[in-house]
């Protein structure tokens, strides 16, 4: 039997917790890298590879959901909504998705990778700065207008409700449009 033959024979429920796991599985494979760069290089080290490695990731995340959801070319926030949906934290973690002044506010509640770590009696992840690539640059990969403003994060929190939340906004495509956030 194929591949393509097995997953036509699951059902809509068990394709669902398939994903589910593959998700899953994705975010400890990225752990357990981090864990070993960290174990032997330290801290710094890992955070470097760490940035490096989802900057290129999440662009080509974003472009392929884009592409499944058949987003057109700028959606604006609207799209990125629905992409967030299906990105991989999202599918591993519990996030949710709600609308402030305009502009759209993306919320970990419970972060798996956090989760992790404090099951293993290990330090927070100091996530922040790889937020900031990861979801700016989904976010931009989705459409080139929307920034991201990192509302909470560690080790910068400011809402103890969840794990980290993000602000995504658009910006008017003028000189100053490409200015990171």
């Amino acid at each position: 039997m194929s591949a393509r033959e097995a997953l036509e024979s699951l059902t809509k429920d068990q394709l669902i917790e398939l994903v589910e796991a593959y998700s899953k599985n994705l975010i400890a494979l990225d752990g357990t890298w981090f864990q070993s760069i960290e174990g032997e290089l330290g801290m710094d080290a890992a955070m470097h590879h760490d940035v490096a490695a989802w900057s290129r990731f999440t662009a080509s995340e974003a472009r392929r959901l884009k592409r499944f959801l058949g987003l057109a070319e700028r959606p604006g926030l609207d799209g990125l909504e629905a992409a967030l949906a299906f990105k991989l934290n999202t599918l591993s973690s519990r996030a949710e998705t709600k609308w402030e002044d305009g502009a759209l506010v993306y919320r970990v509640v419970e972060c798996r990778v956090q989760v992790a770590r404090a099951r293993k009696g290990m330090d927070f992840h100091p996530c922040k700065s790889v937020g900031i690539v990861e979801y700016g640059g989904f976010a931009r990969a989705i459409d080139d207008r929307i920034r991201c403003e990192c509302l909470s994060c560690f080790p910068e929190i400011s809402d103890r409700t969840c794990s980290c939340a993000w602000r995504f906004f658009l910006v008017d495509s003028g000189p100053f449009a490409t200015i990171e956030s």
